[in-house]
């Protein structure tokens, strides 16, 4: 089968690989039938995630059908369509049974897939876990409708969660790429007071204001003057940085009001600098790290009921023979991309949306 794979780094390239087989009781062989790309991606492509092993099939953003499972899972059968998360994790250490699951201490728990195992950008794929990490997709919602549950729709999903935002808040999001949205959209479940987002290009505050029109917008260099003029104590209430930039990060903690919580869901490239002494006083909570992606099962019912459309989000197709072009347009943000789908058409079924 062919796989996107990790050669080291700087370099992707299209190999063939045989196709995966099961391990272990609890994994499941799913055939990929839609699959897309992650900023995370391109951080182990550029050297940045050192737990990233060369020679592993990338991509952990995907759907498909599953083809064979281990005696241990029973949740799923050959045949059904699922999501797969972007984490594996074993539901039964301190750290899965409090809901953390990203810190899962099985040696696949965590985000393995796509970086410490072979992922989804290929045509089958091995899930460990599979327990865990597959929920079916209902019936009446399509592979698109379902591509960003495991990743990026989960990280939005979990940082409004964690950032407890209520109706009487002001939320300033940082960032319109692909997770900014997402984490838009399930900010929007919480019918906060107001919400801002802070964009720097110009097309991505177009697509916000044309698909939600009543958010507010701003740009990185008007963002502080602008949150002070649209709230009531000095600061957003919330903030949620999604950028990943250094401009961004402090951004973050400037605009938030004294007392606010300030959530980081973006990942770095260079580690970030914490003035404290710059932030005396502010009292400010910090919610940092890697999505805990438990909530993809509650998520799917939200899509099944029309509440989450990430449709608009993938802005481009393309098939797997053409994933380099597809890494060009995501990696350099040409010709308006959000999201990119990869579709195996050969493992595509057609289902009729009602």
């Amino acid at each position: 089968m062919l796989a996107y794979t990790y050669i080291e780094k700087g370099k992707f390239a299209l190999v063939e690989k045989p196709k995966p087989t099961l391990m272990e009781p609890t994994d499941a062989i799913v055939r990929v039938t839609m699959s897309s790309i992650c900023t995370s991606d391109l951080h182990i492509k550029h050297g940045s995630v050192p737990r990233a092993i060369p020679g592993i099939t990338v991509g952990h953003e995907m759907v498909g059908v599953v083809e064979e499972v281990g005696a241990d899972v029973t949740h799923v059968k050959p045949g059904d369509r699922v999501t797969v998360n972007v984490e594996t994790f074993c539901g039964e250490c301190f750290f899965c049974k409090n809901g953390y699951v990203n810190n899962c201490t099985d040696k696949n728990g965590g985000w393995a897939l796509g970086c410490r195992i072979d992922g989804g950008q290929t045509e089958y794929v091995r899930v460990p876990l599979a327990t865990q990490g597959l929920n079916r997709i209902p019936d009446s919602v399509s592979d698109e409708h379902a591509l960003l549950v495991g990743d990026v729709l989960a990280t939005g999903f979990w940082a409004a969660r964690i950032s407890d935002i209520t109706e009487e808040d002001t939320v300033l999001i940082i960032g319109a790429g692909p997770t900014g949205i997402c984490t838009l959209l399930c900010t929007m479940l919480k019918q906060p007071k107001r919400i801002i987002v802070c964009e720097r290009s110009e097309e991505r505050r177009r697509f916000v204001q044309e698909h939600y029109p009543d958010v507010l917008l701003t740009t990185p260099e008007e963002c502080k003057e602008f949150v002070l003029q649209h709230t009531d104590y000095g600061g957003a209430d919330r903030v949620l940085e999604v950028a990943g930039a250094e401009d961004t990060f402090r951004l973050a903690w400037e605009c938030a009001r004294p007392n606010a919580i300030v959530t980081v869901v973006a990942l770095y490239d260079q580690p970030q600098i914490l003035p404290l002494p710059d932030m005396y006083g502010k009292n400010l909570t910090f919610k940092t790290g890697g999505v805990d992606g438990c909530d993809c099962e509650e998520v799917l019912h939200l899509i099944e009921e029309g509440r989450i459309d990430t449709t608009p989000l993938i802005t481009h197709r393309f098939p797997l023979s053409e994933i380099e072009e597809a890494y060009r347009i995501f990696e350099n943000k040409l010709e308006g991309v959000i999201k990119v789908a990869i579709v195996n058409k050969s493992n595509t079924t057609v289902y009729s949306i009602d």
